[in-house]
């Protein structure tokens, strides 16, 4: 190694030129772009994506319509780098949980749910979350950093591996929801070049119907998707009102439930479904009553919508309790009575902790809110 001194500009180049690239960082244009770069065709990147996504090649190697001399140019410049799969579990539901490293100290969580002929995958597109939703477990752990490409699409990647393939051949992945750990759309750029290349027939050619982003309302970016990769959208509502939603979600006081609504009614002008699903977590005596049902419902007033109302999944010192099972089904039936469609989100995967609201991981918390937690407790 030359001897240059640690810290230089001429230190930094070098170090720089020894780090590979790592090909799941990459789009098809991306992709595109960097075969040119390094002075090959364009095209290569179809190639290269189909191996990566659809085959899952782990290797160049296994890269056999690439002619040798390409392969061995990729070994040197390239790598094949998902996150690091530590750990796996299944639930007596068929709920299965991956735990995934991205860097020291940090871990992110990936689930698998069944359900009949379809299968979803809930993938996370943040280290912790910055967000700080009271009833929310990742909420409480505090926020490392965004998410890069490779280890957004690599839960996809490592899942479909794990999984395998039904008796027809036919991947178990049908649908996949940003719902996991962090706001999708406070990590924008990653998020929807992610997106990119599950709708991308080179890779894992889902409808733009079977992605489904999950947002608190952060409603500029809601508005910059709308524009440039329009999916299905699912709002974490929570709240009828400003007041209660402020504290539940506390970005409601940038963006309040007015701002919020308008941002939907746009979205759906581009939107692949004809509807904005808000999900609603059932909170004992705090959301849950029929004043906050009427209240609701004149909330989406002209906004085409269905609910999921989801059972809260308890989690230590959270201060919150599970409505009772009458008072969730009274809820969805007034809903209901106003021609909003309401389902009630099953429970799976809380055995493993892989519910909604449970996932956790391991995060090196960047903002000492865990800190903030434990003096606040003690």
């Amino acid at each position: 190694m030359p001897a240059y001194p640690a810290g230089s500009l001429r230190y930094c180049a070098f170090v720089s030129s020894l780090m590979k690239q790592n090909l799941l960082d990459f789009n098809l244009k991306g992709l595109a772009d960097w075969f040119q770069d390094i002075g090959e065709k364009p095209f290569r990147a179809k190639q290269v994506l189909r191996w990566l996504h659809h085959f899952g090649a782990e290797d160049f190697d296994q890269m056999t319509d690439l002619a040798k001399s390409l392969r061995a140019k990729l070994q040197d410049l390239a790598e094949i780098r998902p996150p690091k799969l530590l750990s796996e579990q299944a639930s007596d539901d068929g709920t299965r949980k991956f735990l995934l490293e991205v860097g020291p100290g940090n871990h992110i969580e990936t689930v698998f749910i069944p359900d009949g002929d379809r299968g979803t995958l809930c993938v996370s597109t943040q280290v912790g979350c910055a967000l700080e939703c009271s009833f929310c477990s990742t909420g409480r752990q505090g926020f490392n950093r965004n998410l890069s490409v490779a280890e957004i699409i690599g839960q996809l990647w490592w899942a479909n591996k794990a999984l395998g393939r039904d008796p027809k051949g036919e991947r178990l992945i049908s649908n996949v929801v940003l719902m996991g750990m962090g706001e999708p759309l406070l990590n924008f750029d990653n998020t929807v070049s992610a997106i990119s290349v599950m709708l991308d027939d080179h890779a894992y050619g889902l409808s733009r119907r079977r992605v489904t982003l999950s947002t608190s309302g952060i409603v500029p970016a809601m508005d910059r998707l709308r524009s440039v990769m329009p999916v299905a959208l699912a709002v974490s509502l929570h709240a009828p009102n400003d007041a209660l939603r402020d504290e539940l979600v506390p970005i409601n006081r940038k963006y309040p439930l007015g701002e919020l609504m308008s941002a939907c009614k746009r979205y759906l002008e581009h939107a692949p479904r004809d509807f904005i699903t808000f999900e609603y977590v059932m909170l004992d005596g705090v959301n849950d009553q029929p004043e906050h049902a009427e209240a609701l419902i004149r909330q989406v007033r002209g906004v085409s919508c269905k609910f999921n109302l989801i059972p809260f999944n308890p989690f230590p010192h959270s201060g919150y309790r599970r409505s009772p099972r009458e008072r969730v089904q009274a809820f969805a039936s007034r809903l209901m009575a106003e021609g909003i469609i309401t389902t009630t989100r099953k429970t799976r995967g809380d055995d493993i902790d892989a519910a909604c609201g449970q996932l956790a991981g391991k995060v090196m918390d960047k903002s000492r809110r865990t800190m903030r937690i434990v003096e606040v407790s003690a």
